[in-house]
């Protein structure tokens, strides 16, 4: 049971460490005054999901989760 602990606590940071670089990677979400008159549609804005920026969307989702998921389970465990 003690391994398990030590285990889930190492896995624990190594998704906090994760989590923090690709939070830190990402771009600002403010479009700029182009937003206001409705430029902000672009082909740029509808490919987001293919591009590098709608990968690291995913990933910093999966990874919160996953954070708040150990979180929760080492709360209960400790």
């Amino acid at each position: 049971m003690q391994v398990m602990k030590i285990i889930m606590i190492v896995i624990f940071i190594v998704v906090c460490v994760a989590l923090s670089g690709i939070i830190l990677l990402q771009e600002g979400k403010s479009a700029g005054l182009g937003s206001i008159a409705g430029m902000g549609e672009s082909y740029w804005s509808k490919a987001k999901g293919r591009s590098v920026e709608g990968t690291l969307d995913k990933i910093t989702t999966i990874l919160a989760i996953l954070f708040l998921i150990m979180a929760l389970v080492l709360n209960i465990v400790w």
